[in-house]
């Protein structure tokens, strides 16, 4: 009998040693995989700023190409204003050529 709970405590704490080491390696694994989850954290953060900063660039320079159409359209204005003007100027200038040709053309 005495053998028997000899026997029994031997694979007991066996049994115990080896749910020890096994739990022992299940978290050394679980250690391993948090610590590669937290530098694929850092890496997409770094990223993630990268990218922001881009964005923030990208969208200045949209703010300031909006602003330089916004100019070059009021200019396309103004020239075209201009243009009209021009040519009613013009339209006056014709018109009055031909009636100073006119009256040459009746003088002589």
């Amino acid at each position: 009998m005495k053998w028997f709970l000899i026997t029994v405590f031997i694979l007991f704490v066996l049994y115990m040693a080896i749910k020890t080491l096994y739990f022992k390696s299940v978290a050394e694994k679980e250690e391993r995989t948090s610590a590669s989850m937290k530098l694929t954290l850092q890496e997409a953060e770094i990223l993630i700023q990268k990218h922001q900063l881009q964005l923030q660039r990208a969208l200045g320079n949209i703010d300031l190409l909006t602003q330089e159409l916004n100019n070059l359209k009021n200019e396309l204005k103004t020239l075209k204003q201009r243009n009209t003007q021009y040519r009613v100027e013009t339209d006056k200038y014709k018109s009055r050529i031909r009636d100073l040709e006119q009256k040459i053309e009746a003088l002589l």
